[in-house]
């Protein structure tokens, strides 16, 4: 495609087109689905237990974007069959070239091209990955079971990822579990660094860091809550905390005594976390807390090593009430509505709690519930739905669903060959460990629950304009920066 030159034009119709040129055919599409399907139409196949209109909203809850053979194949089999058919997908995982684990950390070009990486690649499977499902929920874990690369190294967090795709349809628990002792989190929160001080090691001192978030952000929340998500309040009506600074103290002491795993060949600058492998306990007892705790008002005995100490918190931690609120709460969050009402919480709770067969932290189970409960497909009936439901698309989600209506099977890179990712919301690089947004985040002026909102800023909404084709940024003046569509390549 030609490079345009010259002042900003406004070019519609040619936008879109450069667009479709630029990001090629799906590659899930099927031979048979090419002019009429490349334009968002869709062929006349007998329709199943979902009408089109349901199953293309439903393609938004279920993937990063409704294409023509995703709507045929919903509308064919019906969301539970489909759900079924996506749990049994192998999982894609990322693999990275050696040049992202053994880059010359001394080169700024070789360094950039390795951070590129994770954030390209994640967007490259948004457009290709079969298990879109899957994938979908890892992205939800991601922002809310948080790394960033302003500490963790690139391979670092390809690892990352991958542990989150292998767990999202696993057991909440064995994902706990796994996280705390991933070199990645390790680094990123602080527990490689967790040691008591002992007289072996007088300088040594319990880092609260991962502790605290564990119980805040990943597991319980700062406030006990009902089992509809509902907080629980005193005679005095002030909520009831989940947890004192003297049970984060204790549990930082339980996590103590990890390390990384050590290596039988020395290890380049780019990996010195051993991203391929787990953390280990220190080969020392002195190096972890074996004293009796109480965390939460569960006695945890002395002489415990630091990997029973780890079960012991998992366990705590899984059979905690919080926990089932906790987690729904957040998957409705990311995969349907912002704002669910109390039953719809209070229905998802009870399968976190209870699969049907007494297993605590089925995440199949609670993803099936979470996406076919009465409240999340009400609106697949036309004007069924209340003004009240829904979730505005965040911009990772606006982006991908825009690419693939269009067919794109590659993303779309910036003029230095970069790929290209929203600004606002670059997978891996939220701003802290709180992520991109809260979850108890409200629409302004209002008590609905809007998370994404805060996303939505004028920078946000000029990029999707200038995306859509509306805007064909031929130079880099006006003061928006680097813009697609001075040079678009598959």
């Amino acid at each position: 495609m030609n490079r345009c030159t010259g002042r900003v034009k406004i070019v519609l119709l040619a936008g879109l087109c450069a667009l479709m040129v630029a990001c090629g055919q799906s590659a899930t599409e099927s031979a048979d689905s090419s002019a009429a399907r490349s334009a968002g139409q869709v062929s006349n196949v007998a329709a199943g237990s979902m009408t089109r209109f349901a199953a293309a909203r439903a393609a938004d809850h279920v993937s990063f974007g409704a294409t023509p053979v995703l709507v045929d194949a919903l509308a064919a089999q019906g969301l539970n069959t489909w759900i079924t058919a996506q749990l049994a997908q192998p999982v894609t995982q990322m693999v990275a070239p050696a040049n992202i684990i053994t880059y010359d950390t001394n080169s700024t070009a070789a360094t950039r091209n390795a951070f590129n990486f994770p954030p390209a690649e994640f967007m490259r499977l948004t457009l290709t990955a079969p298990d879109q499902l899957r994938l979908r929920v890892t992205w939800g874990l991601m922002q809310f079971v948080t790394i960033t690369s302003s500490k963790v190294p690139p391979y670092g967090q390809t690892e990352y990822f991958n542990l989150l795709q292998r767990h999202a349809f696993g057991n909440y628990g064995d994902f706990l579990r796994e996280i705390t002792i991933h070199p990645s989190m390790g680094v990123f929160l602080d527990n490689v660094q967790n040691r008591p001080t002992s007289s072996q090691c007088p300088h040594c001192a319990p880092n609260e860091n991962y502790a605290r978030e564990l119980m805040q952000l990943f597991a319980l929340g700062v406030v006990k809550l009902n089992p509809d998500g509902s907080t629980i309040r005193d005679a005095a009506g002030k909520p009831v905390e989940t947890y004192s600074q003297e049970d984060v103290e204790e549990l930082a002491g339980a996590l103590t005594g990890w390390r990384l795993a050590p290596s039988a060949t020395p290890l380049p600058s780019s990996n010195w976390l051993n991203a391929g492998q787990m953390m280990v306990p220190e080969p020392s007892a002195s190096q972890h807390d074996s004293n009796r705790k109480t965390i939460m008002g569960s006695d945890f005995p002395a002489g415990r090593d630091a990997r029973q100490e780890l079960d012991a918190v998992v366990a705590l931690l899984m059979r905690h009430p919080n926990i089932a609120p906790f987690v729904s709460l957040r998957m409705i969050q990311h995969l349907v509505t912002s704002n669910p009402s109390p039953q719809y919480l209070g229905r998802v709770s009870a399968v976190f709690r209870n699969n049907g067969q007494g297993v605590v932290g089925d995440m199949k189970a609670l993803i099936r519930a979470v996406l076919t409960d009465p409240e999340a497909r009400r609106g697949d009936l036309p004007g069924s739905d209340t003004t009240r439901f829904g979730k505005m698309r965040e911009p990772v989600l606006w982006y991908t669903a825009v690419l693939r209506g269009l067919g794109c099977s590659a993303n779309l890179r910036w003029p230095d060959g970069n790929s290209v990712a929203p600004q606002t919301q670059s997978p891996f690089h939220a701003p802290s460990v709180f992520s991109y947004y809260l979850p108890t985040d409200r629409a302004p002026g209002s008590n609905l629950l809007a998370p994404e909102q805060k996303l939505l800023t004028a920078n946000e909404f000029t990029s999707r304009m200038g995306l859509g084709g509306i805007l064909i940024i031929a130079d880099g003046s006006a003061g928006f920066g680097p813009r697609v569509a001075s040079k678009m390549s598959a």
